[in-house]
Protein backbone atom coordinates (compact mmCIF):
# COMPACT_ATOMS: atom_id res chain seq x y z
CA UNK A 1 0.00 0.00 0.00
CA UNK A 2 1.09 3.23 -0.89
CA UNK A 3 1.20 6.92 1.12
CA UNK A 4 1.62 9.51 -0.13
CA UNK A 5 3.75 12.01 1.58
CA UNK A 6 3.87 14.80 -0.55
CA UNK A 7 1.85 15.48 -3.74
CA UNK A 8 3.02 17.61 -7.12
CA UNK A 9 1.88 20.81 -5.44
CA UNK A 10 3.88 20.39 -2.19
CA UNK A 11 6.80 19.25 -4.41
CA UNK A 12 6.65 22.52 -6.55
CA UNK A 13 6.59 24.33 -3.24
CA UNK A 14 9.17 22.61 -1.42
CA UNK A 15 12.00 23.55 -4.55
CA UNK A 16 11.18 26.88 -4.87
CA UNK A 17 11.56 27.25 -1.21
CA UNK A 18 14.94 25.46 -1.66
CA UNK A 19 16.13 27.35 -4.72
CA UNK A 20 15.44 30.42 -2.73
CA UNK A 21 17.28 29.31 0.22
CA UNK A 22 20.21 28.08 -1.95
CA UNK A 23 20.36 31.78 -3.61
CA UNK A 24 20.36 33.35 0.23
CA UNK A 25 23.24 31.16 0.87
CA UNK A 26 25.57 31.93 -2.28
CA UNK A 27 24.38 35.23 -3.38
CA UNK A 28 28.18 36.30 -2.78
CA UNK A 29 29.23 33.94 -5.61
CA UNK A 30 29.06 34.64 -9.31
CA UNK A 31 29.11 31.07 -10.37
CA UNK A 32 27.67 28.09 -8.59
CA UNK A 33 27.64 24.31 -9.62
CA UNK A 34 24.47 22.40 -9.20
CA UNK A 35 25.65 18.41 -9.02
CA UNK A 36 23.03 16.13 -9.33
CA UNK A 37 23.03 12.17 -8.63
CA UNK A 38 21.64 10.82 -11.63
CA UNK A 39 18.25 9.57 -11.89
CA UNK A 40 15.67 11.54 -9.62
CA UNK A 41 18.80 13.35 -8.39
CA UNK A 42 19.57 15.24 -12.02
CA UNK A 43 16.24 15.63 -12.07
CA UNK A 44 15.28 17.30 -8.83
CA UNK A 45 18.98 19.53 -9.42
CA UNK A 46 17.51 20.65 -13.36
CA UNK A 47 14.48 21.89 -11.34
CA UNK A 48 16.62 23.77 -8.75
CA UNK A 49 18.64 25.44 -11.14
CA UNK A 50 16.03 26.67 -13.28
CA UNK A 51 14.70 28.71 -10.66
CA UNK A 52 17.73 29.77 -9.30
CA UNK A 53 18.49 31.20 -12.85
CA UNK A 54 15.43 33.03 -12.59
CA UNK A 55 15.91 34.92 -9.32
CA UNK A 56 19.53 35.25 -9.33
CA UNK A 57 22.30 36.74 -11.37
CA UNK A 58 24.51 33.82 -10.55
CA UNK A 59 25.80 31.94 -13.37
CA UNK A 60 24.87 28.08 -12.53
CA UNK A 61 26.21 24.67 -14.61
CA UNK A 62 24.64 21.49 -13.60
CA UNK A 63 26.35 18.47 -13.30
CA UNK A 64 25.30 14.96 -13.35
CA UNK A 65 27.09 12.20 -10.72
CA UNK A 66 27.18 8.86 -12.04
CA UNK A 67 27.36 5.82 -9.63
CA UNK A 68 26.05 2.75 -8.74
CA UNK A 69 23.72 3.34 -6.25
CA UNK A 70 23.60 -0.94 -4.92
CA UNK A 71 27.31 -0.87 -5.10
CA UNK A 72 29.19 2.36 -5.16
CA UNK A 73 32.64 0.72 -5.36
CA UNK A 74 31.96 -1.55 -8.07
CA UNK A 75 32.32 1.11 -10.72
CA UNK A 76 34.20 4.47 -10.84
CA UNK A 77 31.88 7.63 -9.77
CA UNK A 78 32.10 9.59 -12.68
CA UNK A 79 30.98 13.62 -13.39
CA UNK A 80 30.06 15.07 -16.54
CA UNK A 81 32.42 17.45 -16.20
CA UNK A 82 36.05 17.80 -15.72
CA UNK A 83 37.22 17.62 -11.96
CA UNK A 84 39.06 20.81 -12.29
CA UNK A 85 36.02 22.60 -13.35
CA UNK A 86 34.79 22.84 -9.72
CA UNK A 87 38.28 24.05 -8.47
CA UNK A 88 38.11 27.11 -5.75
CA UNK A 89 34.05 26.62 -6.57
CA UNK A 90 30.48 26.20 -4.93
CA UNK A 91 28.96 23.05 -5.34
CA UNK A 92 25.64 22.27 -4.32
CA UNK A 93 25.43 18.28 -3.87
CA UNK A 94 21.52 17.26 -4.58
CA UNK A 95 19.49 13.97 -4.82
CA UNK A 96 16.01 12.98 -4.40
CA UNK A 97 15.74 11.26 -1.10
CA UNK A 98 18.68 10.61 2.17
CA UNK A 99 18.25 6.86 3.57
CA UNK A 100 21.58 5.92 5.02
CA UNK A 101 23.31 8.63 3.29
CA UNK A 102 25.99 6.61 1.49
CA UNK A 103 24.87 7.19 -2.42
CA UNK A 104 25.64 10.97 -1.44
CA UNK A 105 28.58 9.79 0.61
CA UNK A 106 30.30 8.27 -2.47
CA UNK A 107 29.29 11.40 -4.24
CA UNK A 108 30.47 13.66 -1.96
CA UNK A 109 33.84 11.82 -1.81
CA UNK A 110 33.81 12.26 -6.08
CA UNK A 111 33.74 15.88 -5.45
CA UNK A 112 36.35 16.37 -2.71
CA UNK A 113 38.67 14.91 -5.08
CA UNK A 114 39.25 18.85 -5.92
CA UNK A 115 39.45 21.52 -3.73
CA UNK A 116 35.94 23.43 -3.89
CA UNK A 117 35.44 26.87 -1.00
CA UNK A 118 32.07 24.67 0.23
CA UNK A 119 29.50 22.07 -0.35
CA UNK A 120 26.03 22.00 0.09
CA UNK A 121 23.92 18.83 0.22
CA UNK A 122 19.99 19.08 -0.72
CA UNK A 123 17.21 16.80 -0.39
CA UNK A 124 13.70 16.15 -1.35
CA UNK A 125 13.10 13.74 1.28
CA UNK A 126 14.99 13.32 4.40
CA UNK A 127 14.58 9.85 6.27
CA UNK A 128 17.28 10.19 9.03
CA UNK A 129 18.15 7.00 9.17
CA UNK A 130 21.88 7.49 8.82
CA UNK A 131 24.63 4.79 8.37
CA UNK A 132 27.13 7.54 6.81
CA UNK A 133 28.27 10.81 8.14
CA UNK A 134 26.08 12.88 6.07
CA UNK A 135 23.35 15.90 7.08
CA UNK A 136 21.14 17.50 4.54
CA UNK A 137 21.51 20.95 4.30
CA UNK A 138 18.37 22.16 2.33
CA UNK A 139 15.23 20.29 3.05
CA UNK A 140 12.28 19.29 1.37
CA UNK A 141 11.02 17.48 4.16
CA UNK A 142 11.66 15.38 7.07
CA UNK A 143 10.56 12.01 7.75
CA UNK A 144 10.74 9.67 10.29
CA UNK A 145 10.22 5.76 9.07
CA UNK A 146 10.76 2.71 10.08
CA UNK A 147 13.81 0.92 8.22
CA UNK A 148 11.37 -1.16 6.52
CA UNK A 149 9.73 1.52 4.89
CA UNK A 150 11.13 3.00 1.50
CA UNK A 151 10.30 6.50 0.21
CA UNK A 152 9.63 6.73 -4.03
CA UNK A 153 9.47 9.76 -5.63
CA UNK A 154 8.64 10.50 -9.21
CA UNK A 155 8.93 13.27 -11.00
CA UNK A 156 6.58 12.11 -14.04
CA UNK A 157 3.41 12.36 -14.96
CA UNK A 158 1.68 13.60 -11.91
CA UNK A 159 4.70 14.24 -9.15
CA UNK A 160 4.69 13.40 -5.68
CA UNK A 161 6.91 11.35 -3.04
CA UNK A 162 5.04 8.37 -1.72
CA UNK A 163 6.05 5.50 1.38
CA UNK A 164 5.72 2.29 0.17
Amino acid sequence: MENTILNKQQIEQKIVRIAHEIVENTFSHNRIFIAGISGNGMILAEKIATIVKTVADQQVELVTITLDKEAPLSHPVKLSCPSDDLTHSVVILVDDVINSGRTMQYALMKILETPVDFIKTVTLVDRTHRRYPIRADFVGITLTTTLKDRVEVTFENEARAYLV
